[in-house]
């Protein structure tokens, strides 16, 4: 984008996403307001954005001249504060994941419709480049009928992640499907479909005490095209991320999406058709200890701004896709307690 939007943005939740969240708004558009339950958290951010600081989201939302609102609380307060935001009279940007249960996202997106406002919500691996490129030749058919898909997720989140009153909990983080891997889920459904259904083999390894839910499973699904997969998903890769990766077995070839986030294209044989070279991915979200998924929230934010600038449609019913699959997932989940075998 040439020049700078003049709409203007507040940010709700000040952790570690929120930086990422405002350094691309203070580029596109205008920061005004942040706020945090922890006001030393808000104050630090507002400080170094010379904007306003509020320690509640009710606070934050008596202000008159906002357009938008950023979500970024943890994930159980998503849709309290999208609704709350929305009958403000503000649109609405959500981080991922849109919400933990179906029933939220349903109130989430009745309270956009309701207040004629846009909800939109963070789908950044949509915009990583070999992503793009095998998403176009989906659509295009180039590949025929999908057959199969394989997504592996083997990232390392450590005692030390959890170090918080929020992380690792059922009510406020709901699990790592949710947390570290809804954007590779939003992937599936995206580019194969909707999932008929789905089987797991969960297990809690090396976090016991820790979080309230698995740290490693095993997911079968079928689509309903027609199609199969599987997931295999863990945060116990011992010290760092290893592996983001989707291979696709379809009609007309096989290709494989790969690197630590989905960020490279590791692998093709299709016939008669060659990936050209593509755009060199962005970095991913490095928040020091740990690393999240693609920093590509700068495509977000222009793709957001265009949206309510030229008065686009937008809607969050994908994003409410993703977590009915997680839901499906933790549904069918059979839990191995460790400890029963010994």
């Amino acid at each position: 984008m040439k020049t700078k939007s003049k709409l203007k943005f507040a940010i709700a939740g000040c952790g570690s996403i929120a930086q990422r969240h405002a350094k691309h708004i203070n580029t596109y558009a205008e920061l005004v307001a942040v706020c945090d339950v922890v006001l030393d958290k808000a104050l630090l951010l507002a400080d170094q954005y010379n904007v306003k600081a509020f320690a509640s989201i009710n606070e934050l939302l008596q202000l008159k001249n906002l357009d938008v609102v950023c979500i970024c609380t943890p994930n159980g307060l998503h849709a309290m504060h999208a609704v709350a935001a929305l009958q403000a009279g503000f649109h609405v940007l959500v981080e991922k994941p849109m919400a933990l249960t179906v029933a939220d996202c349903n109130l989430m997106i009745a309270a956009a419709e309701r207040a004629n406002k846009k909800l939109f919500v963070v789908k950044q691996n949509r915009f990583n480049p070999p992503v793009v490129a095998v998403k176009e030749a989906i659509d295009n058919g180039v590949l025929g009928k999908i057959f199969s898909i394989q997504l592996t997720c083997f990232w390392n989140r450590d005692k030390a992640y959890y170090q918080s009153d929020w992380k690792g909990t059922k009510a406020l983080d709901g699990g790592i499907l949710f947390t570290q891997f809804s954007h590779f889920i939003d992937l599936l459904y995206w580019m194969i479909g909707d999932v008929k259904h789905a089987q797991c083999i969960a297990s809690n390894f090396a976090h016991e005490d820790i979080i309230e839910f698995e740290d490693a499973g095993i997911v079968m699904l079928e689509f309903n095209s027609g199609a199969i997969g599987t997931i295999n998903y863990t945060i116990n890769s011992c010290e760092k991320n290893m592996e983001g990766s989707l291979t696709i077995i379809a009609e007309n070839g096989t290709v494989k999406i790969g690197g630590e986030y989905l960020n490279q294209l590791e692998y093709q044989s299709v016939k008669n058709f060659q990936f050209s070279q593509m755009p060199v991915s962005e970095d991913a979200n490095d928040y020091g200890t740990y690393k999240g998924s693609m920093s590509n929230h700068h495509k977000v934010y222009e793709q957001l701004i265009q949206s309510l600038e030229t008065n686009q449609t937008t809607n969050a019913f994908e994003a409410m896709k993703t977590v009915e699959i997680i839901n499906k997932i933790h549904q069918s989940a059979k839990t191995i307690h460790q400890h029963d075998s010994l």
